[in-house]
């Protein structure tokens, strides 16, 4: 019997007005680009706008949000109808939406997310708005090449990195979502059904464990506990050993 190869990316048929994303782009440009958090794991500048957060809070960049809590559309985003549009064009539960912006010259090093293949039950959702020919996305070593406009799923379960060595920002919409109906009739009209199964994954190391909770309890956005409480859960299960 062949064996089915899993699905790590998918394009899917969706192409949004680039002018559009532009425009609203244009409107938060110069607003509060924050860090992220995790500042071991790139280089450069990397940092996002939240749009979608739990209770709307704008602080909140990351893509779990606090489960007790209403995912609402950040202040930010009073002005920018293109971007509800897009966004509210996905008919399954939003779980976060950010503007990630990544610095010409900056690299985001190899590495693993965690749960958001669509095996999870929660995905991510790549939209770029500005990019060159020189950024890099290897996933699974595969480099994508994401054009503005398109809209990419991406299995960050698997290992990932990102380059710029152009000479402008990237600029993506990010979308983390949870799988239903419509999203399983969308995924699985473009790949099989079994070819979404959970991969052979790596087990942190204790290090890279604490190096990340370091750098998430220096910031105090209410979202971070949740993370703090399964990253160190993680840490005693290893350390236990």
């Amino acid at each position: 019997m062949k064996e089915t190869k899993t699905t790590s990316s998918l394009k899917l048929p969706f192409l949004f007005d680039i002018n559009k994303l532009l425009y609203d782009y244009s409107l938060v440009v110069n607003q509060h680009w924050i860090p992220h958090f995790n500042t071991s794991g790139y280089e450069g500048e990397w940092k996002a706008i939240p749009l979608y957060t739990s209770n709307g809070d704008a602080s909140n960049i990351f893509a779990f949000q606090n489960d007790n809590n209403t995912i609402l559309e950040t202040p930010i985003m009073s002005n920018c109808k293109y971007f509800k549009e897009v966004i509210s064009s996905f008919k399954c539960p939003i779980l976060s939406a950010r503007l990630l912006r990544l610095g010409v010259g900056a690299e985001i090093k190899p590495h693993r997310d965690y749960e958001l293949g669509y095996e999870d039950g929660h995905f991510r959702l790549h939209i770029p708005i500005v990019t060159n020919n020189k950024v890099q996305f290897i996933l699974n070593d595969e480099q994508l090449k994401m054009l503005p406009g398109e809209c990419w799923y991406t299995n960050v379960n698997y290992i990932h990195s990102v380059t710029n060595k152009g000479n402008e920002d990237r600029i993506h919409l990010v979308i983390d979502a949870e799988s239903n109906e419509w999203s399983d009739a969308l995924f699985f009209s473009l790949a099989p059904k079994e070819s979404f199964q959970p991969i052979q994954k790596e087990i942190d190391s204790p290090e890279t464990i604490r190096l990340i909770l370091n750098e998430l309890k220096h910031h105090n956005e209410p979202a971070s506990k949740q993370l703090i409480y399964k990253m160190e859960q993680k840490l005693l299960k290893l350390t236990s050993k």
